[in-house]
């Protein structure tokens, strides 16, 4: 008889701990796939913004060679086209100011010195802000500093 009292105890001790064992695996299982979860999500934000921060980049960079291409071009001062010269600068340099902006609003703060010193050497150059200074002696130093600013703030994350 003693047999007989003890098997329908440990069937339901079985079932109870089957089951338990069963949302057990269940939990855990859908814990990692959560987890697994954040961290895709995660990764596809970060690329995106790294993405964004590139074409940001890539904007100002070809807004500054542009912007180089008007220093360079530059007639003398009172020269035969100094009138429409100027016509074409201003809009660059606009491009150039929004292209910089958008750098600062969605790169990051480590690049903000080094725009801000690049686009004000570019702006002195297309203005003849420097004397008898080279234009690419002048923007050197500046366009090196922003592009290994660039590098190191997309390579480091």
């Amino acid at each position: 008889m003693t047999g007989e009292i003890w098997a329908p105890v440990l069937s339901l001790a079985g079932v109870l701990l089957g089951g338990g064992l069963t949302a057990f695996a269940q939990r855990a299982t859908q814990r990692s796939a959560e987890r697994t979860e954040r961290h895709r999500l995660a990764a596809a934000t970060a690329e995106s913004r790294r993405a964004e921060q590139l074409a940001v980049l890539k904007e100002f960079v070809a807004r500054a060679q542009q912007a180089e291409q008007v220093a360079y071009s530059r007639p003398e001062p009172w020269g035969d086209d100094e009138q429409g010269w100027m016509t074409g600068a201003k809009p660059v340099m606009t491009a150039l100011w929004t292209a910089s902006g958008n750098v600062m609003l969605m790169c990051d703060q480590r690049l903000h010195e080094p725009v801000r010193a690049y686009g004000h050497a570019l702006n002195q150059a297309v203005w003849r802000e420097i004397g008898d200074t080279e234009v690419n002696e002048h923007l050197e130093t500046h366009k090196a500093a922003f592009m290994a600013a660039a590098h190191s703030s997309l390579t480091s994350g």
